[in-house]
């Protein structure tokens, strides 16, 4: 008989053979988000907040810009790095989302193509949790289209002047600087723009009704002067946040998996307990259909996350082979989420079980970052070579 995985969602015993840092920093991200975010969180996505006070302790934790080496950053290897991911979204989403724009959508452009000087400047303060970053792309009319984006930047003087607008912006309310994308003389360029610079203001959206446990801005760039050392000299082209964007949805790839393992475990548990003419619901055939379609999913999407750490650390993964896993694994997390739900029953639609909170989450998951439709059509054209969604 093989030996019991310590962890029982873990089908394939792919815990039992995770090296010693990969396992130490999993439990310990694990009993963070158990003991320290848990009793939090409900009361936050009711309110539609944020826990700002749990920051510094996930600077303390090494979650910020973990898979980048240097500037005070812990420098663990892409499967530890996606292993902390799952355990931030087994709490919710929108702890990993404030992980993954904090690291892979700030600190990993600054690192990459930033000066030396942005990289001193910011990049401590980023991995402590003393500042806050976030990411400016998305605008109002531009979405799946990035390259299409309408903000500008010209030169003036010394430095240069911002104006546009950017759109769903993941902590854009509390950063102490964006990373701002705009054209400049047609090319797209990236800037870094702190907190409290003239004509830079953000405003929460509201009406949200998901990923409430995560601040949403809407960006203005009213003639923003900044200058000549805000520009990240590295950063030419739309090349330069796409990249940001597939060190983004790696991590989402990964968190995913977190945020279905939390349903099933709830569903399962539920049904256990939950009797019915007699019985447990778990008695049930059609319950346990259920429950081993969910457990189907999360395995495979496990084994595809760790395949893709494997080619990850070896410096040979793909833009195409990250579409692959956000797609999969955030439709796969979503079809469980719902599963789950529908095995709690009425009891699902409340927030005394955290499975309707993961399901209106993934809502969101399932669109930003690459809609699910847009990363499809990522495979399609790998296949055919033809790209579908432009002209």
């Amino acid at each position: 008989m093989p030996p019991k995985s310590p962890a029982p969602l873990d089908l394939l015993n792919l815990e039992l053979d995770l090296p010693v840092h990969a396992r130490e920093v999993q439990a310990s991200v694990r009993a963070f988000v158990e003991h320290k975010f848990q009793p939090r969180v409900t009361a936050h996505f009711r309110a539609g907040t944020f826990p700002l006070e749990l920051v510094p302790e996930l600077g303390r934790l090494g979650v910020f810009g973990a898979n980048l080496t240097g500037y005070g950053c812990a420098g663990v290897d892409n499967l530890t790095y996606g292993l902390l991911m799952a355990e931030l979204e087994a709490g919710d989403s929108g702890l990993r989302s404030f992980a993954s724009v904090q690291g892979a959508l700030c600190m990993y452009p600054i690192l990459t193509f930033g000066s030396e000087a942005q990289r001193q400047r910011w990049l401590p303060a980023l991995a402590q949790g003393s500042a806050i970053g976030c990411f400016g792309l998305t605008e109002p009319n531009h979405g799946s289209d990035p390259g299409a984006l309408a903000a500008s930047a010209v030169r003036r003087g010394g430095g240069y002047v911002l104006s546009g607008e950017k759109l769903w912006i993941t902590n854009g309310t509390l950063a102490d600087v964006a990373v701002v994308w705009a054209k400049l003389d047609g090319e797209i360029r990236g800037f870094l723009v702190p907190r409290g610079t003239r004509g830079f203001s953000a405003r929460e959206i509201e009406g949200k009704l998901s990923l409430r446990a995560s601040p949403t801005a809407a960006l203005t760039l009213d003639d923003v002067e900044l200058p000549e050392s805000a520009i990240l000299p590295g950063a030419k082209g739309l090349r330069a946040p796409l990249a940001c964007l597939t060190q983004a949805r790696y991590g989402i790839a990964w968190g995913v998996t977190g945020a279905l393992r939390a349903c099933l475990g709830c569903a399962r548990d539920y049904a256990l307990g939950r009797q019915q003419f007699g019985r447990p619901l778990a008695a049930f055939q059609l319950v346990q259909q259920k429950l081993a379609e969910v457990f189907s999913d999360l395995t495979l999407s496990q084994l595809l996350c760790h395949r893709l750490a494997a080619l990850k650390d070896a410096g040979q993964l793909t833009p195409v082979q990250v579409s692959l896993a956000k797609r999969h694994n955030v439709a796969a997390a979503l079809r469980g989420a719902r599963t789950c739900r529908d095995i709690l029953g009425a009891n699902g639609i409340t927030d005394a079980y955290p499975v309707m909170r993961h399901l209106v989450n993934l809502e969101t998951v399932l669109t930003y970052e690459g809609t699910h439709d847009i990363h499809t059509l990522v495979l399609g054209e790998a296949l055919t070579g033809i790209p579908a969604y432009s002209s």
